[in-house]
């Protein structure tokens, strides 16, 4: 039986390394098709005509756009390392906090990126934070899924590297240890995974991104 799995997406973007850890974790082949953002190929228009962007993840010829979605295919296809929950209430809560980090986290701290740590927009990225905060203060676990990686934590890859390139790169205090010590503690740990190590970039190319897309002159 075909099993033919390609991952289109670019490098440097924390969305394709959501898929290429979860592939990591369940220790899936694949082959990675470099794609230029600035000049689409014809494939990637024709798996994902509706967004046209990374990353999309083709399993046998069938291509699957959303890089959750793509994570959750993942994990129903492939046996090993389970990536959420077996119980369906803990599985619902997997999925409601993957939502609040796309829908409130990113855009928060990205917003508080490009003001260059403008102090309402660090201010709102902060009180986003603080519900992961203490979220990882009432597991008291490694994870945000408990010993083991799950989506949430998938989810959160931007916080985990991206942020601290930012502020390396602009001179911004973002996730100030004492104010969030749960976050970096989990950062730490999840930067040292060997499946989330191989899934990312190295540091320095958020931080030259940052650097030239928002650096001042």
């Amino acid at each position: 039986m075909a099993n033919e799995v390609k991952l289109h997406g670019v490098t440097g973007s924390p969305f394709v390394c959501r898929v290429k850890i979860a592939l990591n974790l369940k220790g899936i082949k694949y082959e990675f098709v470099a794609e230029d953002l600035s000049n689409k190929s014809a494939d990637l228009l024709k798996y994902n005509p509706v967004y046209k962007k990374v990353p999309v993840f083709v399993h046998n010829g069938n291509p699957i756009s959303e890089s959750l979605v793509i994570v959750e295919y993942i994990d129903e296809v492939w046996k090993g390392v389970p990536i959420l929950p077996q119980d369906a209430y803990e599985k619902a809560q997997a999925r409601f906090w993957a939502k609040v980090i796309d829908d409130k986290c990113i855009p928060a701290l990205f917003k508080a990126i490009v003001s260059h740590g403008e102090k309402q927009a660090v201010a709102e990225a902060h009180e986003t934070l603080q519900f992961l905060e203490n979220e990882l203060k009432v597991k008291g676990s490694k994870y945000f899924g408990g010993e083991n990686i799950n989506l949430v934590d998938i989810s959160a890859t931007f916080i985990a590297l991206w942020v601290g390139a930012a502020e390396e790169a602009l001179g911004l205090e973002l996730l100030p240890r004492d104010k969030f010590p749960k976050i970096k503690e989990w950062c730490d740990n999840y930067l040292k995974c060997q499946a989330v190590k191989d899934g990312l970039p190295p540091r320095e190319l958020p931080v030259g991104f940052f650097k030239s897309r928002f650096g001042k002159a």
